[in-house]
């Protein structure tokens, strides 16, 4: 039998854990925990997802495309109007690179701390 795991919590570290959480609180629209500080920073969605943001010293964001410093993970979210998020993650802080492979189906973005992350559309929409 297989094993029935959960997705929990993805961790993202960061040179400076509340202001990556208030980014992604601002985007998501996700809770912040209560017990967040300037070590390790969370968000929590209604069904026990956990987004958390750990302090690294000496933190090196990813060089995405280019691999000298690998993006190691990226996240994504959908969404139902690309333009428009695009819009407002790029007045909360968000980068988009000039490398979209392809912008119809998906667009990436690095959030302030150089993370890559894309937004897909809404499989509703």
């Amino acid at each position: 039998m297989p094993l029935q795991m959960k997705l929990a919590a993805i961790t993202l570290d960061c040179p400076d854990p509340l202001a990556l959480a208030a980014f992604y609180q601002q985007a998501t629209g996700l809770e912040p925990h209560p017990k967040s500080d300037a070590d390790f920073a969370g968000l929590n969605r209604g069904d026990g997802l956990f987004l958390g943001f750990q302090r690294v010293d000496e933190y090196r964001a990813p060089t995405w495309p280019d691999q000298t410093v690998p993006q190691q993970l990226h996240i994504c979210f959908s969404v139902e109007d690309f333009d428009q998020t695009e819009g407002l993650l790029l007045e909360l802080g968000a980068s988009k690179p000039d490398h979209q492979p392809d912008e119809d189906r998906w667009r990436v973005f690095t959030d302030p701390a150089g993370h890559p992350f894309c937004l897909v559309r809404d499989q509703k929409s």
